[in-house]
């Protein structure tokens, strides 16, 4: 009989100490094993998963979703600190995780995919979460969290080194980062004029060209979301389909697009191959499709001429000039525009570890080097080096200062701009070249979401409200990090229920929106359960502090800032 074999996602959990717990208050200690073991066995299923073995305090578990099991520990780390106090306090878990192919025994797992991440686990550190190489390299496009590089490490009975990562905590914004909300979406009105761009696909499968795949389809949404007249599905809602065997009437149907473009592209040396269909999202039916080899150097020219095709084809004519007067500086020198584009491949995992946002930099920067006028390149630096611990604005602002004397229609680097003013407390500014953002790109659905949580710092929640109900409105998918904006405003606005409800409906949590939930809970008067939601921000985030919060929460109202400072700080937020 053929031995049956499935790749799977092992999750081994064990509690911190459990022998010595037991010889010390062997009842006490059973009991809330007990409670323990419940949250565990009800966090798999919620995820997904199932419990395969059990060996006293520890259970092992297995996922078909690489994210699921990653998101299950960090639940059961939430859920333990939030138990009652004796539980929390003594009941400390440490997890490891692997990706492997594995032997089915009935309905246990064997093999060397199990013993490794049970060795993994065996030497995580207390209280955390450590997850192999392997399973790090099939997450880190669409994680929620930022992890830290351990390095190779060395396990009893394994022969190989294998390099490890531990969960840090959750991940800020970012515009390139593709998890959605993953929140079940709505039946959606058909919006008129209106596409989504799949993302293009590397004929062939060839991985080292994926990066080229991506950033071109990130183009030409950009450029597409320019057209006032024409409702361009976003970044994150788009790459929501990457690598589905979803049809163009399926997605249609999901974002509520009258329109469904999908592309191939591939490099073959200087050259560019580009494939393309439009599909009429209701019919099924392609309405135009084009096949074009170009000159790599040619491509912004191409690009120019076929989303003006597209828009032709969707709104019957182009806005041309408007559009003129709007668009981005070509590069000059299309080896550095590729150079930009290996760089934005690494930004988009960029904050998921400080290496791949050096890395980021450090393409950037060659970027500039081979064509110091490209201004995208400039602005994407400041980006990227803003997610590293050694991020110094002051030395670092000229960058997008020289990305919009190169190019001031770029609207990504006008928003940028608006967030460095107000960092500097300059909101007047800050509103200028949030507003002019929003003018270039109007359906640009991150842009607007992040152009509201400006208003609510502003003392403006009421507009911010409304930015983001254009904004989910544009977009059903949009990242938590944007959706969370809304219990935010509320929050300023001083509707402390409504905040609670809009936090506390959120798909899943960010340790920014669980301070915001915090406060408002306190605002209510409910300070005991304010503090638990304070130790489930604390158990994911372990070094989050009031410092490094307010750094980034840039309230214009000081008053307002010292008042959720104290509250923050009170509830258990350490200095």
């Amino acid at each position: 009989m053929t031995l049956q074999r499935r790749l799977a996602t092992i999750m081994v959990a064990d509690v911190v100490g459990y022998s010595r717990m037991m010889e010390q208050a062997e009842e006490e200690t059973a009991a809330r094993l007990d409670v323990c073991q419940k949250l565990i066995t009800e966090s798999v299923s919620a995820g997904g998963g199932r419990i395969f073995n059990r060996a006293g305090d520890a259970a092992l578990a297995e996922f078909p979703s690489p994210i699921n099991a990653v998101k299950t520990a960090v639940g059961i780390r939430e859920g333990l600190a939030g138990s009652a106090p004796e539980i929390a306090n003594s009941m400390k878990m440490r997890f490891g995780l692997h990706l492997a192919d594995v032997m089915v025994s009935g309905s246990d797992l064997l093999g060397d995919g199990v013993n490794l991440a049970a060795r993994i686990q065996q030497e995580a550190d207390p209280d955390s979460i450590h997850l192999s190489q392997t399973l790090f390299d099939q997450i880190k496009r669409n994680s929620p969290f930022s992890f830290d590089d351990l390095g190779e490490r060395h396990f009893k009975n394994i022969s190989d080194p294998i390099r490890v990562y531990r969960l840090k905590g959750h991940l800020g914004a970012h515009v390139f980062l593709s998890a959605p909300s993953q929140r079940t979406a709505a039946l959606k009105t058909i919006h008129p004029n209106s596409l989504a761009v799949l993302p293009f696909v590397s004929a062939g499968g060839d991985e080292d060209q994926r990066y080229l795949a991506e950033g071109l389809t990130e183009e030409i949404i950009l450029e597409l979301a320019r057209f006032k007249k024409l409702h361009v599905a976003s970044r994150s809602a788009s790459f929501v389909y990457w690598e589905s065997k979803a049809n163009p009437s399926e997605v249609a149907h999901d974002l509520g697009v009258s329109y469904v473009l999908e592309g191939q592209v591939r490099r073959l040396g200087d050259k560019v191959r580009l494939s393309l269909e439009l599909t009429n999202g209701q019919t099924g039916i392609a309405v135009w499709t084009d096949r074009i080899t170009r000159q790599f150097a040619d491509l912004f020219e191409l690009l120019d001429t076929m989303t003006k095709q597209i828009a032709a084809t969707i709104l019957g004519r182009v806005e041309a000039d408007a559009i003129e007067t709007a668009r981005r500086k070509p590069p000059e020198n299309m080896k550095g525009y590729d150079f930009m584009l290996r760089g934005l491949d690494m930004h988009r995992i960029g904050g998921i570890t400080y290496e791949a946002s050096r890395e980021a930099v450090r393409w950037f920067d060659k970027a500039i080097e081979e064509d110091p006028t490209y201004g995208p390149a400039y602005a994407w630096r400041i980006c990227a080096s803003s997610w590293l611990p050694e991020f110094d604005l002051a030395k670092e602002k000229h960058y997008i200062e020289k990305a919009l004397e190169l190019d001031a229609n770029n609207p990504e680097a006008q928003r940028i701009m608006g967030t460095v003013h107000m960092m500097e407390g300059n909101f007047e500014a800050a509103k200028y070249h949030h507003e002019r953002a929003m003018a270039l790109s109007p359906s640009d659905a991150y842009l607007l979401a992040r152009s509201a949580a400006f208003y609510s710092f502003n003392g403006e929640p009421d507009k911010a409200l409304k930015l983001l109900e254009k904004a989910e409105d544009l977009d059903g998918l949009l990242p938590v990090w944007c959706v969370e904006e809304r219990g935010i405003a509320y929050f300023r606005a001083g509707q402390f229920e409504q905040a609670v409800q809009a936090l506390t409906e959120l798909p899943s949590q960010t340790s920014r929106s669980r301070l915001y939930h915090c406060a408002a809970l306190i605002a209510l008067g409910r300070q005991a359960d304010a503090k638990v939601v304070m130790q489930k921000a604390l158990a994911v985030n372990k070094d989050l502090t009031a410092a490094e919060f307010f750094s980034k929460e840039t309230w214009r109202d000081m008053a307002f800032r010292r008042k959720l400072r104290h509250d923050l700080i009170a509830a258990g937020l350490p200095k």
